[in-house]
């Protein structure tokens, strides 16, 4: 299994013959509005422009996996590619009339806590919570996904969440060789933070029971939180061996 970080939480998974892309965030930079006016700079977003080394693989794609609807996991561009190409989306049972009434080919629905079969081997809908405290509602649905397929490391896609006791069940019960943490501390001008703050970053890495990979960093502008931020304050823990933290158009083999 190979996975290539594009940007933000966009990725490709790619074993033996599918490549799955998750979260398509493709458009250009600069060509979303800024998340946050005041707390943090007001810039355009993606703050960065998708790296050509990400464009090869777009050919290959097969499947589309999608955790929720915020234009930062799915914007215009994404919908425009997974349009023109037909490409198979699986995604929440509670985000299939949307993404049909957008055109997607929705070819299956996943739901929270159910284990069904996924391209071979098994995926499983895990509840995420996006923000502490009242934020969360207005932020709406969000899944993250355990997946197992054959002779491959299972995965975790915690999705944008903060630290709960479902992603605490998933890393501690389900023991993922591969687990994906949004780390950017995404936040709003107003409420608690959309994501993990760091002190619960450093608790997903720490009850991992494998490798992490950290994501949703500088790629929009709500998230102040840096690669180099993160990398300092793991390696400060210990932390640092147990994780991936890869730049945009990175390949990582597992």
């Amino acid at each position: 299994m190979k996975i290539q970080h594009f940007r933000n939480a966009t990725m490709v998974i790619e074993a033996d013959d599918k490549v799955i892309l998750v979260d398509p965030m493709l458009g250009p930079k600069s060509t979303m509005p800024p998340f946050s006016f005041i707390r943090f700079k007001a810039k355009k977003n993606p703050l960065v422009e998708l790296p050509a080394a990400c464009l090869p693989i777009l050919d290959k794609v097969t499947h589309c996996l999608i955790t929720h609807l915020h234009p930062d996991h799915l914007d215009k561009d994404g919908e425009q590619f997974l349009r023109e190409n037909n490409t198979p989306v699986i995604c929440s049972v509670l985000d299939e009339k949307e993404l049909r009434k957008r055109g997607l080919n929705v070819v299956q629905t996943i739901d929270y806590w159910k284990r069904v079969d996924f391209l071979g081997g098994k995926i499983e809908g895990i509840p995420a919570v996006h923000g502490y405290g009242f934020v969360a509602k207005p932020a709406g649905n969000v899944m993250g996904y355990y997946i197992e397929l054959p002779d491959q490391p299972s995965i975790y896609l915690s999705s944008d969440t903060i630290y709960t006791e479902h992603v605490d069940k998933v890393l501690k019960e389900y023991n993922p060789d591969l687990s994906v943490c949004a780390s950017g501390s995404a936040q709003f001008d107003i409420f608690k933070p959309l994501l993990m703050h760091m002190d619960d970053i450093v608790r997903f890495t720490q009850n991992a029971p494998n490798k992490v990979l950290h994501n949703h960093m500088e790629a929009v502008n709500h998230c102040p939180t840096t690669r180099a931020d993160l990398k300092r304050e793991l390696q400060s823990k210990g932390l640092l061996d147990k994780v991936f933290i890869p730049q945009d158009g990175e390949w990582i083999n597992l």
